[in-house]
């Protein structure tokens, strides 16, 4: 059965790391478990380092590490051969920050695109016309998945 790909936004993948008993856990448990594979590029690391970085969240470089830990083993790198804003048939995004995540969803042929973002959200119908992969919230992602966990 070939692999499930993702692409995970950055709130995605906070919850699922750093709430570890929280209903997000169970992405943690699917990409751990490799029922899927998420995958990133540079910005969107960039991005994830960038927000564990906050204050709020009172993370040292010890826990950054170790949070990453939990992640980085279990993701596929792709590099991003064009800038965001030169991809052809990318849905454009209101937020230019999120224009990372369509891009890489459609440069690395991604099953599905998993965020909490309307931004996002509501471009599902407009990214499945110019391509092959779904905008589904985190809920309807591990509904997909629940035969699998």
């Amino acid at each position: 059965m070939p692999q499930i790909r993702v692409v995970l936004d950055t709130n995605v993948v906070l919850s699922s790391l750093l709430f570890r008993t929280g209903r997000l856990s169970r992405i943690r448990h699917g990409w751990q478990g490799k029922h899927f594979v998420p995958v990133v590029c540079n910005q969107t690391m960039a991005e994830l380092l960038r927000v564990l970085g906050y204050k709020k969240f009172k993370l040292d470089q010890a826990d950054i590490s170790n949070i990453l830990a939990m992640y980085m083993p279990y993701v596929e790198i792709h590099a991003l051969t064009a800038p965001v804003s030169a991809a052809a048939h990318t849905p454009q995004c209101r937020d230019p920050k999120d224009q990372m995540f369509l891009h890489l969803a459609q440069s690395a042929k991604v099953d599905y695109l998993v965020t909490g973002d309307e931004d996002l959200l509501v471009l599902n119908g407009l990214a499945r016309q110019h391509s092959v992969f779904n905008i589904c919230t985190p809920l309807d992602f591990l509904t997909r998945l629940e035969p699998l966990l």
